[in-house]
């Protein structure tokens, strides 16, 4: 208990001083979803219908790949590490505080994304708010696993920053949310589904209609969370 107690106050001091994590997950997704959500509703009025899921799956998907990553980097390839290994604190605990922490930042920005659309842009809310928020919170969970293999894996500040957006973009180009999926060649339609932003766009408009798209998001966590397993147990040899 005092090691938790040890770490999670760590945690927060490290949260304090580097911003940015909260910039990615609150500034950056806000001000891009009250500039581009104007743009999108007067340009298309049905974007009205699904103005919230998209902006949502924009917001965490980039809160988690552009500011989990740098996080982890920093506990993991630093003298934070020894700070961890010298008060007994066990390795994977950094890990575990960084998602959490970026778990709750994620949910709250999209809980003000869900309340602030309809009064900014007069966008339609989604039917069944529960099975919404849940689809919301295992879409999280993914994108945080997909974040945390970055994180562990690349040990260097600028690569982990290119890696991470190497996956943003195309994550984000492909999902849907930017135009329909439709109008994309089909490979770069089959290239989307191997990230997790297009079967969460999927999954939150159709909340759980169709379970395939909540089988696949599950799919990734599982395998992410393996892939996670392993590179913490390497860390700690």
């Amino acid at each position: 208990m005092k090691a938790f107690f040890y770490g999670a106050a760590l945690q927060w001091k490290l949260d304090i001083r580097n911003k940015t994590l909260l910039l990615n997950c609150y500034l950056i997704p806000l001000v891009f979803f009250a500039i581009m959500g104007g743009i999108f509703t007067s340009v298309m009025p049905q974007a009205k219908d699904t103005l919230i899921q998209s902006m949502t799956i924009f917001g965490v998907t980039m809160g988690a790949l552009i500011g989990v990553p740098p996080s982890l980097v920093e506990i993991y390839s630093s003298d934070v590490k020894k700070v961890y290994q010298a008060n007994g604190v066990p390795l994977w605990f950094g890990f575990v505080l960084v998602n959490l922490s970026a778990f709750v930042h994620l949910f709250m920005m999209s809980i003000i994304l869900y309340f602030v659309a309809p009064r900014m842009f007069d966008v339609v809310l989604p039917k069944q708010p529960g099975v919404y928020f849940l689809c919301l919170a295992v879409f999280i969970l993914v994108s945080l696993s997909v974040a945390g293999m970055i994180g562990l894996a690349v040990k260097d500040q600028t690569k982990t920053s290119m890696v991470s957006i190497l996956i943003f973009l195309p994550s984000i180009m492909l999902s849907g949310i930017m135009f329909p999926v439709a109008l994309l060649p089909k490979a770069f339609e089959h290239a989307g589904k191997i990230f997790p932003a297009t079967w969460g766009y999927k999954l939150m408009i159709e909340n759980i209609q169709h379970r395939q798209d909540l089988f696949a998001l599950l799919l990734i966590l599982a395998i992410a969370s393996v892939l996670c397993a392993v590179l913490l147990r390497k860390i700690s040899r």
